[in-house]
């Protein structure tokens, strides 16, 4: 049986209120980096196309992340090809383990002293305003450029900084976990009835699905669960996001490769794809 319309392309693009720019990022960051960076132009037009996202959109969006430096551009011929840049490569790296990894937690959290922080700074490295040059962050490895660290605290140690969840927006984080759940758990009922989207459809979908779930994730500062309110809607984000992921990711495929990079067409899988469903799984 075919999917449902409403689970297809542009209508369910048009009730996630989906803009190109943010959506160029996901189609580059689920699709493009695990198979060398590169895409023909083309090829990005035709996978925004089929979420309802016009050409001129496209090039203007694309015009943008080129001057913000997260994309490059190379010609072959009359051909425009479009490459992750290399200052957006460790941005892209922690998204892709924040998405992908359903172990990756944070190794703690961090008090640091900072005196200005800017808002792309800040949602970069979750920090929550704690008070003067003060600043809470879960500790992911890497500090905020300046940053002078005045505490440390484990992830499995949360009684040690009481009040933590405070300094958090949660109730919003919960309300986009929620409106994920609400968009998405008539896909997989939908799955589970037989329904099965054509190639084109099943990236469709997967592309919408990692979007959606991207513009929640990457806004959770990954609190111990101990902090957490109770029926946190972001673990049933997560389950939801792993299975309709796999579900859709061997019948998205043909599609995957039916775009084309400098050397031709993407693969369908990579070792860094591969690796990313085995995280998942």
């Amino acid at each position: 049986m075919e999917m449902p319309e409403r689970f297809c392309g542009a209508a369910l693009a048009q009730a996630l209120e989906v803009a190109a720019p943010g959506f160029i990022v996901t189609v580059y960051g689920d699709v493009v980096v695990p198979r060398g960076e590169v895409l023909w132009m083309g090829s990005l037009i035709e996978t925004c196309a089929r979420s309802g996202i016009s050409e001129n959109l496209v090039r203007t969006a694309v015009s943008r992340l080129v001057a913000s430096g997260r994309l490059q551009g190379e010609r072959q011929g009359r051909r425009s090809f479009y490459r992750l840049a290399p200052a957006a490569r460790a941005e892209f790296a922690a998204a892709t383990r924040r998405l992908y990894d359903r172990a990756a937690r944070p190794q703690g959290w961090m008090l640091l002293a900072l005196d200005e922080v800017p808002d792309q700074l800040r949602r970069r490295f979750h920090m929550a305003a704690a008070g003067g040059s003060c600043w809470l962050a879960p500790d992911w490895g890497a500090l905020p450029p300046g940053a002078r660290v005045i505490m440390r605290v484990p992830d499995d140690a949360p009684e040690a900084m009481p009040g933590l969840a405070d300094f958090w927006d949660l109730a919003a984080l919960a309300a986009r976990y929620d409106g994920f759940l609400a968009q998405f758990a008539p896909v997989g009922d939908a799955l589970a009835q037989g329904h099965v989207p054509s190639a084109p459809d099943a990236l469709t979908l997967r592309l919408l699905l990692v979007h959606a779930y991207r513009g929640a994730v990457l806004r959770d500062p990954f609190l111990p669960e101990a902090l957490l309110p109770g029926n946190w809607s972001g673990s049933a984000a997560r389950v939801l996001f792993r299975d309709l992921y796999l579900r859709l990711t061997p019948l998205a495929a043909p599609a995957i490769a039916s775009l084309e990079d400098m050397a031709g067409h993407l693969a369908a899988e990579t070792d860094e794809s591969r690796s990313r469903i085995n995280m998942l799984r």
